[in-house]
């Protein structure tokens, strides 16, 4: 036997390397499937995952996360952030960066979610497949970020939402995403899974800070929304409508997409229409205050701070409206339009609107988890999920602002983040 192939039995040979355990200890914990709180956990955590909370199974040499005083909540997911955006670089600034500049904007937007306690966030568009390659640098612990659920680019219609409409003609460029028709779409779906996406992304109205599109503009048929869900699911990808328009929410409920985002004029049908068939709304229902404060500053211009203006109460009203209804919500900042370490203000903002505490907290875990399709992995502080938390001074469920204010961050049974 050569050497070589005896170096590589030993190795295959060789015993398993221990697995290493973390013993996590509070004084209070929020079960946010029960809206108990549990007082004095202890988490114990194997190789990243939890394998129990009340103690058990813990090696007496097991290392120790100790946070006297401290409430302990799962990590929260935010379900719409675009890491690769910063409002505070004007229109025309973004055109003298050069292309490699916004994929490390994006790892230092990466790193401030995770250390305001989103240890999970979905990314729905960005350019250049920058969101995989944060996923896989912070996957291989190179750099510092949430658990990224990417969309790489968003697909939509010529001349719609999510095309670049920035250019005169001579520099027209057509973004990456954009097809027309079920078929073409189809193949826009194969290609971003290709390339690394674990939720299609798709554009179904115009929006506020694209130009020459309005709000309540539909731009996709029925038809070809249904297309990108029929080949999304085959492909085992959940997908998520940008829908701000009336008659573009009902076609994307309709047609099957998982979560609707913004959903700012969706009327008594569409609410309808979501609580039968059981699709999330992600209504961004904080960043308004953000784009008309500094907007200007920042040089969006006056016909989308005209948009902004146009849908920002009534989409407040219309969250109200659905989560009276019982429609499903999930936690989605929109982090991007404003800047990314501001995300955790929206929870006051959901409560503010009607919801409880407990409610705002599930919309960021097992609701959202529910609709990542991971609730084995995500959401809660249970045995068999990723040893995600955050830690606050004081109780949640009396002051959901105490969000705002997270001390301590733990991903996978490592603390990411200490403000103690």
């Amino acid at each position: 036997m050569t050497r070589a192939l005896v170096a590589l039995a030993a190795v295959m040979l060789a015993a398993p390397a221990a697995a290493e355990t973390v013993v996590i200890t509070a004084a209070r914990m929020v079960d946010v499937v029960s809206g108990r709180m549990v007082p004095n956990p202890v988490i114990v955590v194997t190789d990243g995952r939890i394998v129990s909370t009340d103690g058990s199974r813990a090696p007496a040499d097991a290392k120790r996360i100790d946070l006297p005083g401290l409430t302990l909540l799962p990590g929260l997911i935010d379900m719409h952030t675009h890491l690769t955006s910063d409002p505070r670089i004007g229109r025309v600034d973004r055109f003298l960066k050069t292309d490699g500049y916004w994929t490390l904007v994006g790892a230092a937007n990466a790193e401030a979610m995770l250390k305001v306690g989103f240890t999970t966030v979905r990314n729905v568009g960005s350019g250049r497949y920058d969101d995989v390659a944060l996923k896989q640098a912070i996957d291989d612990g190179r750099i510092p970020g949430p658990r990224i659920v990417p969309a790489t680019h968003a697909l939509g219609a010529t001349g719609g939402h999510c095309d670049n409409n920035w250019l005169p003609p001579s520099l027209a460029q057509k973004a990456a995403g954009i097809a027309d028709g079920p078929e073409a779409l189809r193949a826009r779906v194969r290609e971003a899974r290709k390339f690394g996406a674990e939720v299609i992304k798709t554009c179904a109205t115009g929006g506020v800070f694209s130009r020459n599109t309005e709000v309540g503009q539909q731009q996709q048929r029925e038809e070809e929304l249904r297309a990108i869900v029929e080949e999304a699911r085959m492909w085992g990808l959940t997908t998520a409508a940008h829908a701000h328009g009336t008659a573009g929410i009902k076609a994307a409920i309709r047609a099957g997409i998982t979560t609707i985002e913004h959903a700012s004029l969706i009327d008594d049908e569409g609410i309808r229409l979501a609580k039968e068939r059981g699709t999330f709304l992600s209504m961004d229902i904080y960043n308004t205050e953000f784009t008309q404060a500094e907007g200007r500053k920042y040089g969006v211009l006056e016909d989308n701070l005209r948009k902004d203006r146009e849908v920002a109460d009534a989409q407040r009203e219309n969250f109200r409206k659905a989560h009276r209804a019982g429609v499903r919500m999930v936690f989605g900042s929109d982090a991007g339009v404003m800047p990314h370490d501001q995300a955790p203000r929206q929870f006051a903002v959901m409560v503010r609107y009607g919801m409880t505490p407990l409610e705002a907290i599930r919309a960021a875990t097992v609701n959202a988890a529910e609709a990542l399709e991971k609730t084995g992995d995500l959401g809660q502080i249970a045995p068999g999920r990723f040893a995600d938390m955050v830690a606050v001074a004081g109780d949640p469920l009396a002051d959901v602002t105490e969000l705002e204010r997270v001390a301590v961050v733990i991903k996978g049974g490592t603390m990411v983040a200490d403000r103690r």
